[in-house]
């Protein structure tokens, strides 16, 4: 049996997600909560979603979200070194390092963000990554073509 990809979620998924029961992000959580994937993050990335969540959404998606954490096994990354986060500013702005970092220590398949600006400019994506950086929308086409 092939083994659950593992996706480090990042806190824009997360806020999408409690946003919306229908879009991408939460359809990636849903796969996550099957065992089609594992769920992967950081305390610091979390606590970022609900700091977020809690100043930008209606309090529904606060519910939401704890609802979405109570209902998975999320694999907590252990926070990154500063070494290890020091490491990833140099190709990504600095408030954005610890995410990378955490990324690479969860050894995971692929970092789902909406965050393309940062995420996705041509010095982080040609960094050589050990895993692929995307939206949950392309990773959501992407694991689809898998199976097709």
């Amino acid at each position: 049996m092939k083994k659950p990809l593992r996706l480090f979620v990042d806190a824009s998924v997360w806020i999408a997600a409690a946003g919306s029961k229908t879009g991408g992000s939460a359809m990636v959580l849903e796969l996550c909560r099957r065992g089609k994937a594992e769920a992967v993050s950081s305390r610091l990335v979390l606590l970022e979603a609900e700091r977020n969540i809690g100043t930008k959404l209606p309090r529904s998606a606060s519910l939401r979200f704890y609802q979405e954490i109570a209902s998975m096994d999320i694999k907590l990354v252990e926070a990154p070194t500063e070494r290890e986060i020091s490491a990833q500013e140099r190709i990504i702005d600095s408030k954005d390092a610890h995410v990378l970092a955490a990324a690479v220590k969860g050894n995971v398949d692929f970092l789902l963000t909406l965050d393309r600006k940062h995420f996705m400019a041509p010095k982080v994506l040609g960094a050589g990554l050990t895993f692929q950086i995307m939206t949950p929308g392309d990773f959501l086409r992407h694991w689809l073509q898998q199976l097709l």
